[in-house]
């Protein structure tokens, strides 16, 4: 049986407080074993707790009872160590581990608790597969970079708060049990027990409570708010995740995204030390597609997309010319000066990364030290390849990549690719931070599939006042007044200005194909809002997840959070979801159907 915690234990400090200044000092620790050495008369422990480790000596001195439980310690032993901090032997200064210098000559043990061999050792950067490391979550987290990370995420979340109170925004918390919206991905519905037949909808984010917020006179909400989604899980997506979410009442598109610029140079100094270049760079969406092929590119290096169609509009090569006929385009990057550092072997390798985005293939051009070779060169006409040569300043030492299709698969494939290039050359810096706000964005994407325009952000974003003349006659050309702030590469937030005129959001609702009827079912009581006096007003969200992940320079958004579901949003360690009892189902009205009865029907 494990000791007890009396009032007398009072832990005097985390381990990684202590240094060779308090040489003399009595304290009392607490945390779990790293390791235990039996050196036969000396015994030294390695204690760990959230903030780092210490050493604890048990040597000739120590009572004999003390000695022989250090004896008896293991790996994730729970215990209590007091004793008198002291400067460690000489030459036995460790000078990997901040407390180093020092160690505690314990006078007094407690175990609270023993503890089975873990199936993996709680080691900084384990590289155990991830399945079992979830698993085994409780355990993980104890890995001193998973606890560095989940400290960091409690600090980035303390200085957005700091920040916003400052600038006179109220916390207010919005309902996690709402009425299901049509738009945007799944929702996770919840049954009603009192309303059988009937669903809430966990909220995918707070937009219309916030926007009825400021309706309702509140001016500047913030909220660390949880959001959920029912979608396909990515690297850097969960189905439940965590924003940083504002809105503002009488501001513009330029006073958001200066309010947020301040924070997240706030942010960046306060947390890591980085002084940000202000203002951050602006550019629309059409110049970030023409430019980069993405919507949210990395600027930390070049190979930018270059639209070679005017050139290889009338030439004989049907990939080109056919691209260009049916209504796409011939778009290239030129990789200066590293022809040499691409082979037939790694060429292949590219096309086969161009295909994963719907690229039928990957032409290319390379000239080393004067020799040419090409894929498609043979296919053109002399005067084309020197036009294509001229247009796109190639030289030798460059080698270029081109791909034709329809404008989506250009810009997506050949996105990718630029930064799929930049990882295998080495020019991406982990330290370097490019911000980026990308403005303009369309207000809707038209789903070929569905025959009907989506919204490219949410139904409630307020078209650009010069285009509300193309609601009936060109709905596809119209812009948004929305804004997402880009860190290298990687959206980490975005919102944009809100319809606050209930003819507008009307006419919103009809071009994404809602009746009246339906508008008026889906979105009354907002409609119903609308007549009694709407602020003009504006918002964003930071994915809080998200934006730790690109602070920390990690690749996988599980590092950030504490209990995270695998790809199959599945969580391994409690294995939910899980089927519920006859009881609670019958309770709310709902009968399970397996397959095979469903099919029977």
């Amino acid at each position: 049986m494990g000791a007890q915690l009396t009032k007398n234990d009072k832990r005097t400090c985390y381990v990684a407080e202590l240094s060779a200044k308090d040489v003399g000092k009595h304290v009392c620790l607490m945390g779990w074993v790293q390791r235990q050495r039996d050196l036969g008369g000396l015994i030294f422990v390695d204690l760990r707790d959230r903030s780092g480790i210490i050493q604890l000596a048990f040597d000739d001195n120590t009572d004999r009872g003390i000695f022989d439980t250090a004896f008896t310690l293991r790996s994730e032993y729970s215990i209590c160590a007091k004793g008198i901090v002291r400067h460690r032997g000489e030459g036995a200064v460790n000078k990997n581990i901040p407390t180093g210098e020092i160690e505690i000559a314990v006078d007094e043990l407690k175990v609270f608790s023993t503890a089975q061999t873990p199936p993996f050792e709680i080691v900084e950067n384990s590289d155990v597969k991830p399945e079992l490391r979830l698993k085994h979550r409780y355990l993980d987290l104890r890995r001193p970079d998973l606890t560095r990370n989940i400290i960091a995420r409690s600090q980035i979340v303390k200085i957005a708060r700091d920040y916003y109170a400052e600038n006179n925004f109220i916390d207010i918390e919005t309902p996690c049990l709402i009425k299901p919206t049509p738009e945007g991905a799944r929702d996770y519905l919840v049954p009603s027990r009192v309303h059988q037949g009937k669903f809430y909808a966990l909220p995918q984010s707070p937009q219309l409570y916030k926007q009825l917020l400021m309706l309702s006179g509140f001016d500047r909400y913030f909220q660390i708010a949880r959001c959920f989604r029912d979608e396909d899980l990515r690297a850097d997506r969960q189905p439940e995740f965590t924003q940083i979410d504002l809105e503002m009442s009488y501001v513009t598109e330029d006073d958001v995204m200066e309010l947020n610029e301040k924070f997240l140079v706030r942010l960046f100094k306060e947390f890591k030390g980085i002084e940000l270049p202000t203002p951050f760079t602006r550019m629309t969406w059409h110049e970030a597609m023409n430019r980069f092929g993405s919507d949210k590119p990395d600027l930390r290096f070049g190979f930018e997309l270059q639209d070679i169609s005017d050139v290889l509009k009338d030439c004989g090569f049907k990939v080109f010319a056919g691209a260009i006929e049916n209504g796409g385009s011939v778009r290239a990057i030129n990789i200066k000066g590293a022809a040499d550092k691409f082979s037939r072997k790694d060429i292949d390798a590219l096309t086969n990364f161009v295909k994963s985005y719907k690229a039928k293939g990957l032409a290319w051009y390379k000239n080393v030290n004067g020799e040419v070779s090409s894929s498609y060169a043979k296919f053109l006409t002399d005067d084309e390849n020197a036009a294509v040569v001229a247009k796109l300043c190639i030289e030798a030492g460059d080698i270029v990549f081109i791909v034709a299709d329809k404008n989506k698969v250009v810009f997506d494939s050949l996105g990718a690719l630029r930064c799929e290039i930049a990882k295998r050359l080495g020019l991406i810096n982990p330290n370097e931070y490019k911000m980026l706000w990308v403005t303009e964005f369309p207000l809707l994407e038209y789903d070929e599939e569905d025959g009907r325009f989506y919204a490219m952000h949410h139904p409630f974003t307020m078209p650009m006042e010069e285009d509300l003349q193309y609601i009936e006659s060109d709905p596809g050309k119209i812009r948004a007044k929305a804004y997402d702030i880009v860190i290298n590469g990687t959206e980490a937030g975005g919102g944009s200005v809100r319809i606050h005129d209930a003819e507008i959001q009307s006419k919103m609702f009809d071009l994404l194909g809602m009746t009246h009827e339906e508008a008026n079912e889906k979105f009354g009581f907002l409609l119903e809002a609308f007549q009694y006096g709407v602020p003009p007003h504006a918002g964003m969200a930071y994915g809080l997840d998200r934006l730790v992940m690109l602070i920390l320079g990690l690749d996988d958004i599980r590092d950030v959070i504490a209990f995270p579901k695998v790809q199959n949003a599945s969580e391994l360690m409690s294995r939910c979801p899980s089927i519920p009892d006859e009881k609670a189902l019958a309770e709310l009205g709902i009968a399970v159907v397996s397959e095979e009865e469903s099919d029977a029907e």
